[in-house]
């Protein structure tokens, strides 16, 4: 079976992040969400750089997902993470959550939904022990990073927040449920 050099899978998701950082960087810099738009954004709370108070973390020790919508401030954005200071339950907290954190991305005003998994360290069976690639960085010290199934999908159903509840408090920000959907899953380009 051929090998994939260049890895399809891990730069079709390194880009989709890279929209969500994109589309946080437009809000932080005009300071209001545009016309209806929303965010749900799930996150692993275990994930490395993933920076919330141990109340949260012990609230939500796994995932956690969140609202930005109304009742958010201070947004910054960076290549590698966001920040932003939220209200749960009428406390004030800053949460600082690296791009890579990031399982879940859903604005429901339009329907639209990203669904990533973490990469995961497998095993290299074509690589040696420290050989390192110059042109990517997939491999780290004799292993290859790989994403399991990721999916990313435009429907017409409006993502129900992942697992975990809306974290911010935000009233009736639950989106509306709506018949029929159009997936398209990126993981049959992936090598099996």
């Amino acid at each position: 079976m051929p090998v994939d050099h260049i890895r399809y899978d891990i730069l079709v998701q390194e880009a989709l992040r890279g929209m969500v950082r994109d589309v946080l960087t437009e809000t932080a810099r005009n300071k209001s969400m545009p016309g209806e738009h929303h965010f749900f954004i799930t996150f692993d709370t275990t994930a490395a750089d993933v920076q919330l108070s141990d109340r949260l973390r012990a609230q939500y020790p796994e995932e956690m997902t969140v609202v930005l919508q109304h009742q958010f401030w201070d947004l910054k954005v960076t290549d590698e993470a966001f920040e932003v200071g939220l209200s749960f339950g009428g406390v004030a907290e800053r949460l600082l959550v690296p791009f890579a954190a990031i399982k879940a991305f859903a604005d429901p005003s339009v329907q639209f939904t990203l669904q990533f998994e973490t990469l995961a360290e497998a095993p290299d069976d074509d690589v040696d022990e420290g050989e390192t690639d110059d042109t990517t960085d997939q491999q780290v010290k004799g292993k290859r990073r790989t994403p399991p199934r990721q999916e990313a999908s435009r429907t017409s159903v409006p993502a129900s927040p992942p697992p975990a509840a809306p974290s911010a408090d935000q009233p009736g920000d639950k989106p509306p449920d709506k018949a029929g959907a159009e997936v398209v899953r990126l993981d049959r380009f992936r090598k099996k």
